[in-house]
């Protein structure tokens, strides 16, 4: 199985010359439990090649920070980057923080200072400034973000210096700028780390909500996709655990300054927001745990981690009843579900740790995953944590800054658990302490990893291992589509969802049958199948 994925790998690659071919073959590879399955990532793509990423910017403005509710953000640069990112995403959100006080939500706007070429050669601060005195008086909001594009930082506008300026001008503004040029880091992850900087230095830590309830927590890396977060809420709330924020979805500005006061972060996507995490742990002694909501099996094991963190009798007997009481509601459908999609195969290709999480619900479902890839992951999402200190941090890399966090004075507390109990975690296979063990030892050898999958690839595989269904972002959606092949968005989700724990478990499973056994793309064919595109005639000799 391991050897025939490696010759369709290398039947796909023959096409490209020899040193392209040698590049590639790196980052694509078949799983083998024997091996090292060793992969490169977080590299440059090569030019040329048609890549699904996206930038600094989009990783920055467009994940992170564009779910926080009360967050105006002014995109300093010319406006096509600000369409861009304009509703693209359906973060949904309510106007109100975790305390029922009421928050603005600028979540559907868009504001930007529209740089002209005036304002490039001569320098946009002052326009920067315009910007921000206009929103201050038209939406008074309590936090501002500067997110700049890839012409402000080649022209060397002071966005910083802007931003402590309106702090100072406008008491009670949390305003903080984002040096996030498209052309920094290799992909949007670079944009994620930057957020993530900016988030601990001047948000966490700031406030003073103590939680309510005796068991809290952060939700690291949920976006609140058609409504997940709130369905993750639902349930953690159901077994007594409070939610303090969510990094970035279901939250605002005012949730997330009182993040340092949870007792544990809950990490959902790891490659966007670990570094928050990390730095956390660093800062206040806060322990997190690889948690994954999306799947009835992974869902039941990240509750019952939780459970096992706080070590509480009866906290730990609520979980159950609460596990019970949600499969019940679906274990009926789940079964008709499964009956009609066993067998089926998938290809996953988008970003963040849907690649792997989603191979999990399909697991649920009985399907199995035949080709999967991330589009912006660092090798640690392929093949854990363990491998950290051997990945080579080269130039790219070095653009990001890395915060050297020093305990809090204050608020460090190391001795959450004991160290007898915290023995006992990291003992336990199915608790994945401050440590996450990567996609690998989820996937079945023979399976197809590719790291950065261009449209070229996805086209040859697709056609090679017929998956019958392909679930991606937007960018390579409709090409599957109208080659015959089923394809599922689930960066947005095709307007569907939300797809997390039990009840949206059995909501994707509804979807996917439905889209299986409607298979109106089927009976489509494509014009250039039909008719020549080109026609021509000779002229008789004219």
């Amino acid at each position: 199985m391991v050897s025939h994925g490696n010759e369709l790998r290398d039947k796909v690659l023959e096409k490209y010359s020899a040193k392209v071919y040698r590049n590639r073959k790196q980052h694509v590879l078949s799983i083998d439990s024997e091996s090292s399955n060793e992969i490169l990532a977080n590299v440059r793509t090569i030019p040329g090649i048609i890549t699904q990423r996206g930038c600094c910017f989009a990783g920055c403005k467009g994940v992170v920070l564009a779910p926080l509710s009360d967050n105006a953000i002014i995109v300093h640069g010319p406006i096509g980057c600000s369409f861009y990112t304009w509703g693209t995403r359906r973060h949904k959100q309510v106007e109100t923080d975790r305390h029922g006080e009421h928050a603005d939500c600028y979540v559907e706007y868009c504001f930007s200072t529209d740089m002209q070429e005036p304002n490039i050669v001569f320098g946009g601060e002052k326009k920067l400034k315009k910007a921000i005195e206009e929103c201050m008086e038209i939406y008074h909001p309590k936090m501002i973000s500067i997110c700049s594009t890839c012409p402000v930082g080649l022209i060397g506008d002071d966005i910083h210096a802007i931003a402590k300026w309106a702090r100072e001008e406008y008491p009670g503004l949390m305003c903080v700028a984002f040096s996030c040029e498209g052309y920094k880091g290799v992909t949007q992850s670079a944009g994620h780390h930057i957020a993530s900087n900016q988030i601990i230095r001047f948000i966490v830590g700031t406030g003073d909500h103590k939680p309510e309830k005796k068991f809290s927590v952060n939700i690291l890396g949920e976006y609140n996709i058609g409504g997940d977060g709130w369905e993750i809420e639902r349930i953690l709330n159901r077994c007594g655990i409070e939610v303090v924020s969510a990094m970035t979805g279901t939250s605002c500005y005012r949730d997330i300054k009182n993040a340092h006061l949870a007792d544990l972060n809950l990490v959902q996507c790891h490659r966007s927001i670990n570094y928050v995490a990390d730095m956390m742990k660093d800062k206040y002694g806060m322990d997190w745990i690889k948690v994954n909501f999306i799947g009835v099996d992974a869902t039941k094991k990240s509750i019952r981690a939780i459970g096992a963190y706080f070590n509480d009798p009866d906290l730990s007997a609520r979980i159950e009843e609460i596990i019970a009481d949600e499969e019940a509601t679906i274990i009926d459908e789940m079964e008709y579900y499964k009956s009609k999609l066993k067998g089926k195969t998938a290809a996953i290709y988008v970003g963040g740790s849907r690649s792997h999480h989603y191979q999990l619900l399909l697991q649920d479902l009985g399907m199995k995953t035949v080709l999967a890839g991330y589009e912006f992951a660092h090798r640690d999402d392929y093949e854990g944590r363990s491998v950290i200190p051997d990945i080579k941090v080269d130039a790219d890399s070095k653009n990001i800054e890395n915060l050297t966090i020093q305990p809090d004075e204050r608020f460090y507390n190391a001795d959450r658990i004991t160290p007898e109990h915290r023995k006992e975690l990291e003992e336990n296979p199915n608790v994945e302490l401050n440590d996450y063990q990567g996609m690998y030892p989820d996937m079945e050898d023979g399976s197809i990893i590719a790291d950065d999958l261009n449209h070229f690839e996805t086209e040859e595989f697709l056609k090679a291992l017929k998956p019958d269904v392909f679930f991606s972002g937007i960018k390579d959606k409709f090409v599957v589509q109208k080659s015959g092949m089923l394809s599922r968005q689930i960066h947005s989700y095709d307007y569907q969802g939300p797809y997390t724990c039990f009840q949206g478990a059995a909501r994707f499973g509804h979807d996917l049958v439905m889209g299986l056994y409607v298979p109106a793309w089927s009976f489509i064919k494509a014009p250039w199948k039909n008719q020549a595109t080109l026609v021509g005639r000779l002229g008789g000799g004219e």
